[in-house]
């Protein structure tokens, strides 16, 4: 089974020279490759790949003596990693290929000839770089990619092959549903709160001082630059807070569950909202749920996900009776039907759980694997709504004998 350890790199101001060199020869060879994909194309009418690409770097280390200075495999995976970047593009997966700046993160990546001690590590062309190495590293190592944030902070993300089977994943076990939001960042179906950190309120006031003092410098000064380091700095305090925040709750929440239930928010389109912009995109939910899968996929655990058009909170969890419309200012509603008081947030994440262990019936045997028509974890699949199921030649036909959400709920009870 693959794993990625990212460790602390303290290299010394030989190696920092080395490694801004590297990062310049491999930044330069993208956007030159890049360059040459865009004009064939407009000239022929038909791209390059990143193999085609890789064959002039001998030509253009002739042309260019000082390409000799980085090394050779480092260059080539550009190269490659350029073609997986327009692959990703065509298949939908992410936008178009981009040139790159010496402003910014820099990153270049070993695949292959770097080893690993207990207190260094060693780079091709840079010698043996001091490092932290915080996790035990046991396994063939696969790729190391180095990398420099805006902080002037240096890191290695060591890609390994620990010889492991991955654990297989079962339903035997708790399962929770978890309704994530502003006020509480996560609401869990056993009533559970977590609240909403808001880091970087906290952090506001200092960033915006850092700002001020960054817009009054001259473009181009050295005032400037160190400006900048300082301004970065505030920013890397807070994704540090708010990484450590959602690695111990994500953490908690798969070691304490088997089944995570959670919902497949469109957080781009949320984002449209400009009341509440700043707030969705200092919470993290995407972030979150990213964690929550890949540790729950190593631990042998299950992740699902729910279609964000499930009525989670406006439907009731005991009775399955449905409300026309329940505005987000109203935090706590009664049920007309069988006059239940609920949480908004707590009945939402219930619902939630119910949702996803029906899903999981409707899949195979095999746990990850979804039978035809199914929703599987992690790709955004739509979950069907309660009263409503799609037949085979996907006209809508009414579900009056046993409904999602009671099927749902049955299963909830047999499965606790």
């Amino acid at each position: 089974m693959l794993k990625v350890v990212k460790v602390r790199l303290y290299p010394d101001a030989h190696q920092q020279q080395s490694l801004a060199q590297a990062f310049g020869c491999c930044r330069w060879l993208w956007n030159y490759c890049l360059n040459l994909m865009n004009q064939t194309y407009k000239e022929t009418g038909k791209g390059l790949s990143g193999y085609a690409v890789k064959k002039i770097i001998p030509q253009l280390k002739k042309e260019y003596e000082w390409l000799t200075s980085t090394y050779s495999q480092c260059l080539q995976q550009v190269c490659l990693n350029l073609g997986v970047a327009f692959n990703n593009f065509f298949e939908k997966r992410a936008k178009y290929p981009r040139f790159k700046s010496k402003h910014g993160k820099q990153s270049i990546q070993y695949p292959q000839n770097v080893k690993v001690a207990d207190n260094y590590l060693s780079l091709p062309k840079i010698g043996d770089v001091s490092a932290i190495i915080h996790r035990p590293i046991e396994g063939k190592v696969k790729t190391v990619t180095i990398s420099k944030n805006c902080s002037n902070q240096y890191f290695a993300a060591i890609l390994f092959d620990d010889g492991k089977d991955k654990p297989e994943s079962n339903t035997d076990g708790k399962a929770i549903g978890i309704d994530l939001g502003l006020t509480h960042f996560a609401v869990t179906s056993d009533g559970s709160k977590f609240d909403n950190p808001r880091i970087l309120n906290k952090h506001e006031k200092n960033l915006k001082l850092k700002q001020q003092q960054l817009s009054r410098k001259q473009k181009g000064s050295q005032n400037r630059i160190k400006s900048r380091k300082k301004v970065a700095r505030v920013h890397r305090k807070i994704t540090n807070c708010r990484e450590d925040f959602l690695h111990k709750l994500s953490r908690r929440i798969v070691n304490e569950n088997q089944v995570i239930v959670v919902e497949n928010l469109n957080v781009k389109g949320m984002m449209q909202n400009h009341c509440l912009a700043k707030s969705i995109h200092q919470v993290g939910w995407g972030m979150f749920c990213t964690m929550l899968k890949y540790k729950a996929e190593i631990d042998g655990k299950i992740y699902q996900e729910v279609d964000r058009f499930f009525p989670s909170s406006k439907t009731c969890h005991v009775c399955l009776n449905q409300v026309g419309s329940l505005p987000l200012d109203v935090r706590f509603w009664t049920c007309e039907n069988c006059h239940t008081k609920h949480d908004r947030d707590v009945n939402a994440s219930i619902n939630l759980r119910d949702e996803g262990l029906r899903i999981l019936t409707c899949q195979s045997p095999q746990v990850g694997k979804p039978a035809h028509g199914a929703g599987s974890s992690g790709t955004g699949d739509k979950a069907c709504c309660p009263d409503v199921s799609r037949s085979n030649r996907g006209r809508k036909k009414s579900t009056t004998a046993l409904s999602a959400g009671q099927e749902a709920y049955s299963v909830h009870e047999v499965s606790l």
